[in-house]
């Protein structure tokens, strides 16, 4: 049983992945694309990685406020869930992902990742957060 972690981005998705017990969450990769809403590649890359992987459920972060209102940037996650669950015939849990993206970027600081390379990582580490979130959650 594993489980795939999303942080949907504008123009990015990061990965991650847990391990087959579901303890530990664990960086993929970065889907990129052009425009905003061409979406055909990147569900098609994340029905693949999680055919491959045997996936049982996927965890998308949810881009709440700090002060726990919901903006557009919540609707359009709420549409990509819709999406991913039509692709990819999964469930998909929505998941707070307040800060992850700042923890990124902190870690990868603390790591010495120079600031030109920490774009390449920032938002597969995201998703490392979230899933990791989740998963601690249900111990």
């Amino acid at each position: 049983m594993r489980i795939l972690g999303l942080d949907y981005g504008t123009k990015t998705v990061g990965v991650a992945l847990s391990d087959p017990m579901g303890l530990t969450a664990q960086p993929v990769e970065t889907i990129e694309r052009k425009e905003e809403n061409k979406l055909r590649r990147t569900l098609a890359r994340i029905d693949e990685l999680a055919k491959a992987n045997e996936v049982t459920e996927i965890v998308l972060g949810y881009p709440k406020h700090m002060n726990n209102t919901e903006g557009r940037r919540c609707e359009a996650t709420a549409a990509f869930k819709e999406m991913v669950e039509r692709r990819t015939g999964l469930p998909v849990i929505l998941w707070d992902e307040r800060m992850s993206t700042v923890f990124a970027e902190r870690t990868l600081i603390e790591g010495g990742v120079r600031r030109e390379h920490r774009k390449a990582y920032v938002d597969k580490l995201a998703a490392v957060y979230i899933l990791q979130g989740y998963l601690d959650s249900r111990k």
